[in-house]
């Protein structure tokens, strides 16, 4: 049976109410908006307010357990005084700490019992923070955009890593909660670059892993662009959807993720592939006999009895194929052999370029007997 309680909890839209014919009703109807408009207004900034709150007597006591911290390693009397005094100022901080975080709590709490009305159902959700603020349209260069990126990242980075590996979806909620400059476009493909070097080196559960962390935040920043909102603006509702069991809205996240698993492989697969490609290409440059020609390529070039030479590293075998050989051909086997560095012929320092080649074939006749290669 379905429960309609929940629809008491509306107010009606200012078109469905009737009023007296003596009352100005378009008067009245804009009094109610702006009074409507004005309470959530309200209501956003005491938010923004008390998580700024909370944000900056996170930041003192951080720095206060690090004084701590510091003073906890020095034996001097002044050190032990202060020390005391930190103890104390830090102790203090972790309680206004939680004094912020009831009241965000007790004000969330009371959000939530806002009714709704034409002025929140009409939209995807109702946040909490930034969600007056547009998102930037001014357009970027790419260098602009690559030199935010890296910037953003020098600076972040930690914090991008920790959410990649978050699993509970109030985790994920809180922790953008406490660093919302985390949702944004440089957090995505930070993430996603991430998700591949995963893949390449072979941690394929901590690559699925932060996959889901990457498409949450994909599913946020696609809110924020059909909401025409700024993204820290709205991603509580991203979460509010997920959890709530939407079917319709989990399949595609759901579908979005294997997708995106399987093109995350897919450019694994290049980057290996491209990677081999440059290793054998050093390899082969490394390979390279004097003349240039790779000794492997120009190897299986060869005549199988010629091979058989290289094998067994057998002169008097070589000088016995080579005089079978017609000597055109045989001149072109040796001349790719000795550029290659499978025939290293004995150096002549004290003949001219212009003789090097005929010396050369010279010096392999004498060592592979009378006859002469033309």
């Amino acid at each position: 049976m379905t429960n309609y309680s929940v629809w008491d909890h509306i107010e009606v839209s200012d078109d469905e109410d009737d009023t007296h014919p003596n009352i100005d009703t378009p008067s009245l109807f804009k009094w109610r908006h702006e009074a409507r408009v004005e309470r959530m207004d309200q209501s956003i900034k005491a938010g923004e307010d008390l998580e700024k709150g909370l944000a900056e007597s996170k930041r003192k006591l951080t720095e206060a357990q690090k004084k701590t911290k510091n003073l906890s390693s020095s034996v001097t009397d002044d050190a032990k005084a202060e020390l005391s005094k930190a103890q104390a100022e830090e102790k203090r901080l972790k309680k206004e700490e939680r004094d912020w975080e009831k009241k965000l709590e007790d004000h969330r709490r009371e959000e939530k019992k806002m009714p709704w009305s034409v002025d929140t159902l009409c939209k995807e959700g109702f946040s909490k923070s930034v969600m007056n603020v547009k998102p930037d349209v001014k357009e970027e260069t790419e260098e602009q955009k690559e030199q935010k990126h890296k910037t953003f990242v020098e600076k972040y980075e930690k914090e991008i890593k920790h959410f990649g590996m978050m699993k509970r979806w109030d985790d994920s909620q809180k922790y953008l909660s406490d660093n919302p400059h985390l949702v944004c476009e440089e957090t995505a493909n930070y993430l996603v670059i991430m998700c591949i070097d995963l893949e390449v080196e072979e941690k394929k559960a901590l690559m699925e892993q932060v996959a889901h962390q990457t498409i949450v935040m994909q599913f946020v920043l696609e809110l924020a662009k059909s909401l025409k909102v700024d993204p820290r603006g709205c991603f509580r509702q991203f979460f509010a959807k997920i959890k709530t069991a939407d079917q319709q809205y989990q399949d595609a996240f759901n579908d979005e993720l294997e997708s995106f698993k399987e093109r995350v492989r897919g450019r694994a697969k290049i980057r290996i592939e491209r990677a081999m490609k440059e290793y054998e290409e050093e390899e082969r440059q490394k390979r390279l006999g004097p003349g240039g020609l790779d000794p492997a390529e120009v190897y299986e070039s060869l005549p199988e009895e010629m091979q058989k030479c290289f094998d067994e590293k057998d002169i008097a075998m070589l000088q016995t194929v080579i005089t079978k050989l017609d000597p055109t051909e045989a001149k072109v086997h040796m001349k790719r052999c000795i550029d290659s560095g499978l025939w290293v012929p004995n150096s002549r320092e004290d003949e001219g370029d212009d003789k090097e080649e005929d010396a050369t074939y010279e010096e392999l006749n004498k060592e592979m007997g009378e006859q002469k290669i033309e």
